[in-house]
């Protein structure tokens, strides 16, 4: 949802406005959008998402953000995916190392208020940050899941939607069982 503001916020405006609010909001273009809390579906799922990656991912080389963690798209705008992965070590915007610029992967846990936004403009976002290789979105009301991978020259979709389906994940070296995805999920 996203606040209406008679000016539009500043970026540096919004950063110090940001730290004092008890929600988290992204920014785009000087419009704050405010991200609602998540349902316990949603929960499980980026927690069997997490757990899935400790067991598969090589810690060593990949670290992984959660939710609170914004993610700068440009200098105009900031996101909050559910989950975020680095290759080697971080880079941030400023010390402060609150907005992260370098994940090679990202994951939206799509709820209600936010399917829509998360498979157009969320999406276009994460297409255009050079980093991100690879894009997840999980349906927590249906078995499916779609990863989004970048190409030589554009983006492949591939769609998983049944429990023996495991999503390739080359560019982490590991793969996820969707199985796993929603272990404890009743649809």
């Amino acid at each position: 949802m996203a606040i209406q503001t008679k000016e539009l916020m500043a970026v540096e405006e919004y950063f110090a406005w940001a730290l004092q609010q008890e929600q988290r909001y992204e920014y785009i273009d000087g419009e704050l959008i405010e991200m609602t809390g998540a349902s316990n579906k949603h929960s499980q799922i980026i927690m069997n998402i997490i757990y899935g990656f400790f067991s598969g991912l090589d810690l060593s080389r990949y670290a992984l953000r959660t939710e609170g963690m914004r993610v700068q798209i440009s200098p105009t705008r900031y996101v909050y995916p559910d989950l975020s992965i680095i290759r080697g070590d971080p880079v941030f915007r400023d010390a402060s190392e609150y907005n992260l610029m370098n994940p090679c992967f990202v994951l939206e846990v799509t709820s209600p208020s936010s399917i829509a936004r998360d498979r157009s403009d969320k999406l276009g976002y994460y297409f255009s940050l050079p980093s991100i290789e690879a894009c997840l979105i999980v349906d927590q009301h249906r078995l499916g899941a779609e990863l989004y991978t970048r190409g030589d020259s554009d983006w492949q979709r591939q769609a998983f939607s049944e429990p023996a389906d495991v999503i390739p994940l080359a560019m982490l070296e590991c793969e996820l069982p969707l199985e796993q995805v929603y272990r404890g999920i009743a649809f």
